[in-house]
């Protein structure tokens, strides 16, 4: 029995990575005493229902942690934090790095989908080739509705272009041992679109993908419709726990340049609230 993972070692290295990775404050620390007093002395074999049961005590304190059950796993644990890999240059042009709608209603509303944020190194033509078909229309509705989030700089690529040519500050991301800004880009005079523009949200819409509408509606830029999203605001990292757990942990939060916090827990309350199947009508009806 003692190759056998059970419950309260798996939790064991899971706080542990927690203390390394989140910045120290009362949410690192609530977050290891809700799993520690929920799992520590639970001593049977981790399964995949536990996997779901951890993940979900630890969303009453961060939205933004999962836990992958592999039963045939081999890898080894990490014993320091990987990163993210390089995503394949061909798969996210296979895929138009997400951008998987761009079309014209028939009363000049330009209707795009941004599925997930590829890296902006990869994701900029595709991004830039969709926005730039919304010029001359009447409206844009931005549906964000299965994007699940990606890379911070697509989303301040993709505010850019709503926010206008001169940069603008969205967040600060608080690491332990750092602050990164995100900004906008700077854009040649008149590139920027000056539409109304409605975002459509919903349970699907997830992280990065929260976050571009967090930082449009907070700046007033945008008018959010559809239905509250899950609340994720932290950045995770990947880190293999065991063989057969694979885990993706916050390791820093989100402080929007302005409203001074963020969507965590809370979610991105829409402005307009919508059925899916009314949220096209409803979106063109408020920006009327």
């Amino acid at each position: 029995m003692s190759d056998v993972l059970v419950v309260h070692d798996l939790v064991g290295r899971l706080t542990g990575w927690l203390t390394r990775l989140m910045p120290a404050g009362a949410r690192r620390d609530a977050l290891v005493a809700v799993l520690t007093e929920r799992f520590g002395d639970v001593g049977t074999p981790v399964a995949g229902a536990d996997c779901e049961a951890i993940e979900q005590c630890a969303w009453t304190v961060s939205r933004h942690l999962a836990l992958t059950f592999e039963p045939g796993g081999t890898g080894r644990p990490d014993t320091v934090s990987p990163g993210w890999p390089d995503p394949d240059p061909d798969v996210v042009r296979a895929r138009a790095a997400c951008v998987s709608q761009v079309r014209r209603l028939a009363d000049g509303t330009c209707f795009i989908s941004v599925d997930d944020l590829d890296p902006i190194s990869l994701a900029q033509p595709y991004v830039d080739a969709a926005f730039a078909l919304a010029q001359g229309s009447s409206r844009i509705l931005l549906d964000l509705r299965a994007n699940g989030g990606g890379d911070p700089a697509t989303v301040a690529h993709i505010a850019g272009w709503l926010l206008g040519d001169t940069p603008t500050q969205l967040s600060e991301v608080v690491y332990p041992d750092r602050r990164r800004e995100w900004w906008t880009p700077a854009l040649p005079s008149g590139t920027s679109l000056r539409q109304p523009v409605a975002v459509l949200v919903g349970p699907g819409t997830f992280s990065s993908g929260e976050a571009l509408a967090y930082h449009l509606q907070t700046r007033g830029r945008v008018v959010v419709v559809g239905e509250t999203t899950p609340g994720a605001a932290d950045h995770i990292t990947p880190i293999r726990l065991a063989p057969t757990v694979m885990a993706f942990l916050p390791e820093a939060y989100v402080v929007d340049s302005t409203s001074g916090t963020n969507w965590e827990g809370v979610g991105v309350v829409p402005d307009v609230v919508s059925t899916p199947d009314q949220v096209v009508e409803t979106a063109v009806a408020a920006l009327r």
